[in-house]
């Protein structure tokens, strides 16, 4: 009785108490739902779409291109060999000692400014962005797009870029200290996949990766240290780089590496280097740096922790 009453009091809205013909008011009122109802579904699918590209663009941030294609079809994403690529890792020298400085989320914050201007800078050439952990930065040329020898070329431009920006970049909390980086390239085989299932990542394996990571930890602040697999392929590029020799470091064994300081065309001011002469100690944060007030709390942690 309810609902025949509800129906009826519809009925009447519809025609304004107006007499006509019950089977066109009826008509009108079916009309009525079947509008309200596109309009309905319309508004669902819209709010859908923009839930679907949000996923995508998560999606894209975490997986290459081809990958995110080739996982959202069902196909299987197979393990692939890459003969040669470029591999680049950087890390923030005296990362331990900023951090015993700052609150988390100062630390949080600087990273976060850190990777946002990392970010924008390898938007800029053709490499790829593999992971980052804490304060180390992984970033790829080569893969998972093939470019044949340019790989160490864009990689090479990428850090210049990169070396340069940091030379300007300042911590919100700490302006006044620097933030150095150490730069390392390697290029050579690596193998590629995807790993894990709940939350998948795009992984390279293989020394190549080893020999990078060494090649950075070994480096210096304000340097792109490089060895002789990339910079060979500099030189058949022929596109002007500009290296220094280095001499013998102990990466896997005792090689010969050397330094990345320019190209011919690239007039973008470069931090100064540390002190390279035998016995310098400058390759962190000295206590002159520290802002007096931090330092004081810093001191008194190392005390407390004793």
């Amino acid at each position: 009785m309810l609902q025949a009453a509800l129906g009826w009091t519809q009925f009447k809205s519809i025609t304004k108490g107006k007499k006509t013909n019950i089977i066109d008011s009826m008509l009108r009122m079916l009309e009525q739902y079947s509008t309200n109802l596109e309009d309905l579904i319309r508004e669902r699918t819209e709010e859908l779409e923009v839930e679907r590209k949000k996923t995508d663009q998560l999606l894209a941030q975490m997986l290459p291109r081809s990958v995110c294609l080739a996982l959202k079809t069902g196909k299987p994403v197979k393990p692939e060999h890459f003969s040669e690529v470029t591999l680049y890792f950087s890390d923030i020298v005296g990362f331990t000692t900023i951090s015993a400085l700052s609150e988390p989320i100062e630390v949080v914050d600087l990273l976060n400014d850190l990777y946002t201007l990392f970010d924008a800078i390898i938007g800029q050439h053709d490499v790829y962005k593999v992971e980052t952990i804490g304060d180390a930065y992984m970033v790829a040329s080569g893969v998972p797009n093939r470019n044949g020898r340019r790989h160490a070329a864009e990689m090479s431009n990428m850090s210049l870029d990169i070396l340069h920006c940091i030379g300007t970049f300042k911590m919100r909390h700490m302006p006044d200290v620097k933030v150095k980086i150490r730069i390392g390239l390697h290029s050579g085989p690596v193998v590629a996949g995807v790993v894990g299932l709940t939350m998948p990542r795009y992984c390279l394996f293989g020394d190549t990766v080893n020999t990078a990571s060494r090649m950075e930890s070994t480096g210096l602040p304000y340097r792109i240290h490089v060895n002789q697999s990339t910079v060979d392929i500099l030189h058949e590029l022929k596109m002007g780089y500009k290296i220094d020799t280095r001499g013998m470091t102990e990466l896997k064994g005792i090689e010969n590496t050397f330094w990345l300081v320019g190209r011919a065309g690239f007039d973008k001011i470069l931090p100064r280097p540390p002190d390279l002469t035998p016995g310098a100690s400058n390759h962190g944060i000295s206590l002159e740096e520290i802002p007096p007030d931090r330092k004081q709390k810093f001191l008194d942690r190392q005390a407390r922790n004793k």
